[in-house]
């Protein structure tokens, strides 16, 4: 099952957060995340707050979700009062591409109504290659929507079936030719690397297959494995091995020389894109720090230092939101300090790097021990930032850094 919300204090059952959340609201960056709480079936490796049919049972529907969105759309702009307008605007799950082209029309309509957009925003949806064709595409793209994000994850047909994917394999890259025929500028497609059992000569027609499909917009994610879910157990069962680190660090060396020689730089560890124009500006906005409102089960969102995160039931979401109620389930107040390690934490894994004076004193003492050790470029523009064998340990620079 999903996993556990963070710790964290009470939040006001009015939604409201403090005065110094607010001030300079505006002056940021500020987007919309809306999470999609629907699967037609669970994947073995996930661990997100998403329900399949069997799951929820007749407990909660699309319908009650959306009417608890809407109303939590517009408990956000009373609460944020002179909200500015959304710069980006991502759709996320779960499987956005459930609702249809006509229910996620009806999600940026809410968004638009309560928010407004503003003048260039990003609007990006998640979908499934299985659950999308070209009158979806060109349905969400009457809507307003700018760009698409595909689950491709592999174009191994074996590789699929451990992840429990259910599409075929070539679907991914017609669903994303599908895209651009709509009119879509930018689609990226996601890749999972390291799942027992693919090869080397598997990744290879995975990357072969992105490119060429026209994404302008690759994410490549280590495959994780979470307690809880089913290719946990079937790992602590010794059905599968665990994804082994050496065999990690050389697909994503295999990966970023792939997309390197396809015109694709990375800008963030996991993510690559054609230009300027292609790389996602709302997860920039959650690495830099901005502000975003979660709407959503399970949803989290951060204002001005302020974090806070929904209940996770679809079902308790709409009924808290019925009685004209939060539905934030907790938060947390980030001090200053807070604020700091997290801008380390993910600022560093950004091509623009970590500014150095961010890091106190020992810190940037590591970051010159960093840099003679290969694992950060000569600090003379006075950033931070990691070198290719940098990349591959980000998390142990980070924890250098953070002494």
């Amino acid at each position: 099952m999903p996993s556990a919300l963070p710790d964290g204090e009470p939040a006001p059952p009015d939604g409201s957060l403090p005065s110094s959340a607010l001030r300079g609201l505006g002056t940021r960056p500020f987007g919309v995340y809306v999470h999609v709480p629907f699967c037609a079936t669970r994947c073995g490796y996930c661990d997100f707050n998403t329900y399949t049919p069997g799951e929820l049972g007749t407990s909660a529907s699309p319908e009650s979700w959306l009417e608890g969105l809407k109303r939590e759309l517009d408990l956000a702009a009373q609460v944020l009062g002179t909200a500015p307008a959304a710069s980006t605007v991502f759709v996320g799950g779960g499987t956005p591409s459930l609702l249809g082209a006509a229910g996620l029309g009806e999600v940026l309509a809410a968004v638009r109504s309560s928010f407004g957009l503003a003048p260039g925003a990003e609007v990006t949806t998640e979908s499934n290659p299985e659950s999308t064709s070209a009158s979806f595409f060109e349905g969400i793209r009457d809507a307003g929507y700018t760009r698409v994000s595909l689950g491709m994850q592999s174009a191994a047909r074996h590789v699929l079936q451990v992840l429990d994917r259910k599409h075929t394999p070539g679907r991914p890259v017609a669903a994303a030719q599908e895209a651009l025929r709509a009119g879509f500028e930018h689609v990226n497609l996601d890749l999972i690397y390291g799942t027992p059992g693919e090869r080397p000569e598997d990744l290879k027609a995975s990357l072969d297959a992105v490119f060429t499909s026209g994404a302008d917009h690759v994410s490549a994610y280590a495959l994780i494995v979470e307690d809880g879910t089913g290719l946990a157990r079937r790992i602590k069962r010794g059905d599968l091995p665990m994804p082994d680190d050496d065999v990690l660090a050389s697909s994503y060396e295999m990966i970023d020389a792939a997309m390197t020689a396809q015109g694709l730089t990375w800008y963030e560890v996991s993510n690559w894109a054609r230009s300027d124009d292609a790389r996602c500006r709302h997860n920039i906005l959650y690495w830099q720090g901005a502000d975003w409102w979660g709407a959503g089960p399970g949803a989290h969102s951060h204002v001005g230092g302020v974090r806070w995160w929904n209940v996770k039931h679809p079902a308790r979401y709409a009924s808290v939101l019925a009685e004209g109620n939060s539905p934030a389930a907790g938060r947390e107040i980030l001090s200053e300090e807070d604020r700091r390690v997290e801008r380390v934490l993910l600022e560093l894994r950004l091509a623009d790097g970590l500014p150095l004076d961010v890091l106190d004193a020992e810190g940037q003492t590591e970051a010159h021990k960093a840099v003679a050790d290969g694992l950060l470029e000569p600090l003379d523009t006075g950033r931070c930032v990691l070198t290719d064998r940098g990349r591959l340990l980000a998390d142990a620079v980070v924890r250098r850094l953070l002494p």
